[in-house]
């Protein structure tokens, strides 16, 4: 675990093993504790970075908006200060988000991206409706928003299969402030339209996606892959398929970032 000042603040991250670099962005109200059973495979033959993203984990907050473009910056910053020239994305979610807008700004240090249970497109009239009420009820609630919003991420019948993950995600998710939360809603709510990323002939991406995901529509993710060169991977559960479909998961990331 390493600690880097940005900005007046706190940036954490961790690095593991040795070879080509492959970094793993958490999504929203994660951190690195999301990839504990991931790092320790893809680091047997690469180097893994793990970064907590602004506002989440030991990251501190630069402000009222945490914009996907901040959120790129400052990865770029770590990985400038570790020397890493070229590296593989892994996003969950919103670190999908994070992957999308690095590959816009920094489009000649990626070498492949994975968007894990996440999306190009941006949100919609009502998706930003549904942000703007969230942020009101973590400005009151926010313990209550969190130990709501975790289960909800999992597949119906997932809800009750996971129950002591769901409690360690949990509370992995209460550290994070209620700035982080609602600069991060912000930022996930004005996030721009980067379906024009996945056209890239430059990298390869891979989308993966899942039929049961309840934060995620499985129509549109499809439809956006279409004349499109990304690979996709389908799995049966919801958005945390780092848990619901963890073996299949990692055998998948292995096969990518070979």
């Amino acid at each position: 675990m390493a600690n880097l000042k940005y900005k007046n603040i706190n940036l954490h991250y961790s690095v593991h093993g040795n070879g080509s670099a492959i970094v793993l962005l958490h999504g929203f109200l994660e951190n690195i504790s999301m990839w504990n059973d991931v790092f320790p495979v893809l680091a047997n033959k690469n180097k893994v970075i793990c970064i907590d993203l602004l506002g989440h984990g030991k990251t501190g907050n630069l402000g009222y908006i945490h914009g996907m473009e901040d959120q790129s910056k400052m990865v770029k910053f770590i990985l400038d200060h570790l020397n890493v020239k070229e590296f593989i994305l892994i996003g969950h979610s919103m670190g999908g988000y994070v992957s999308l807008a690095l590959a816009e700004l920094f489009p000649v240090n990626i070498k492949g991206i994975c968007l894990m249970n996440s999306t190009a497109q941006p949100d919609d009239a009502e998706k930003r409706k549904t942000r703007d009420r969230t942020i009101k009820a973590v400005k009151k609630y926010p313990e209550t928003f969190i130990r709501l919003a975790i289960p909800n991420l999992f597949s119906e019948e997932n809800k009750t299969v996971f129950i002591p993950e769901i409690k360690l995600i949990t509370i992995e998710a209460l550290k994070t402030t209620q700035q982080g939360i609602i600069a991060t809603l912000e930022g996930m709510k004005v996030r721009k339209d980067r379906t024009s990323v996945l056209q890239t002939k430059d990298f390869p991406i891979l989308m993966i996606i899942s039929k049961k995901d309840p934060a995620l529509e499985y129509q549109p993710l499809i439809d956006q892959t279409d004349n499109t060169p990304v690979l996709t991977k389908e799995f049966p559960d919801g958005h945390m398929s780092h848990v619901e479909n963890k073996e299949e998961l990692i055998q998948t990331l292995v096969k990518f970032v070979k």
